[in-house]
């Protein structure tokens, strides 16, 4: 069996297309939705991101309103900030790069955030109201990978799906959108008693547990879709002394001979988290206008 390769990185480029042509309707009556991203500190990762984010930001039409604070900036600080976007106008949604600095309580800044402009989805409103099927803000990996899943299948009813890791971030809501989609879950962690068989069960394979290559080719249930969240560094001895690579938490090449359909490492979710930013915002922006939520997520049918 030779799998089919999930491209996520020109799902996403499709995703933001259809995100711009839907920006642009909204300008020309007069509304452009705006985005605003926090970072504190100088983690260089977390700046690399914020930077990607800002400028797919512009790309799709929308306003960009970044906020650089200084590694010193105090929980109160940041709290004050974050009530001055909650009452801005321009601005639909409010992301927070994390980690934050050990001084600032993560939680308590992302439960001040507005849930109406919490674009990130990691309020804890949003959280329940995906966890009872009202409609909210999801998780942007999440919802990422959902929509590489229906990207080769549509229809995932009764499916069995296992969700290897349990973070509030990706497991979590990813177990709760593959229920919403009526999948039957299984969230698999440190604790799972026989990994390999749990997984082999799995119509669905979804990993982000954060171990590279854990996940290895027979632990795969022949024709099963799996989606690899894992972006691990490596040592590559083959391009030199310190040289690095980025794998997954999947054995790609093991578990492509068993797979009907897999993600790869780099290329297959990441570039899907920023698109599904730029695409909460847009529904934000949206709600908070009264306005009905373009049909973004899938190109419309030939």
């Amino acid at each position: 069996m030779s799998a089919t390769i999930i491209d996520g990185k020109a799902y996403a480029a499709g995703l933001r297309t259809r995100i711009a042509e839907a920006v642009a309707d909204m300008a020309r009556q007069g509304a452009t939705p705006g985005l605003a991203v926090v970072i504190v500190g100088e983690d260089p990762a977390s700046q690399i991101y914020v930077k990607n984010k800002a400028r797919q930001t512009v790309e799709v039409g929308m306003r960009s309103f970044e906020h650089v604070l200084p590694a010193s900036t105090s929980e109160a600080e940041l709290l004050g900030l974050v009530a001055q976007l909650n009452a801005d106008p321009a601005v639909d949604g409010i992301l927070v790069q994390l980690p934050l600095p050990k001084q600032i309580d993560a939680q308590k800044v992302i439960e001040a955030i507005d849930p109406a402009k919490d674009v990130d989805g990691f309020h804890p409103v949003n959280a329940g109201k995906l966890m009872t099927g009202v409609p909210g803000f999801v998780s942007c990996t999440p919802l990422g990978c959902l929509l590489l899943i229906q990207s080769v299948r549509k229809d995932i009813a009764g499916l069995d799906a296992v969700v290897i890791g349990r973070s509030n971030i990706v497991g979590k809501p990813m177990a709760q959108l593959l229920i919403g989609q009526s999948c039957t879950v299984t969230v698999a962690h440190s604790k799972t008693r026989d990994l390999p068989e749990v997984c082999r069960r799995a119509d669905i394979l979804v990993a982000a547990v954060g171990r590279p290559e854990m996940v290895r080719g027979d632990w795969v249930k022949p024709g099963a879709i799996v989606i690899d969240v894992g972006i691990n560094r490596v040592p590559n001895l083959a391009a030199g002394e310190g040289k690095t690579r980025v794998v997954g938490d999947v054995a790609y090449a093991e578990a492509a001979e068993r797979a009907s359909a897999i993600t790869p490492v780099p290329g297959g979710v990441g570039p899907m988290t920023i698109a599904c930013l730029l695409r909460n915002t847009l529904q934000a922006a949206c709600i908070r206008r009264g306005l009905p939520m373009p049909a973004v997520d899938f190109a419309p049918a030939a």
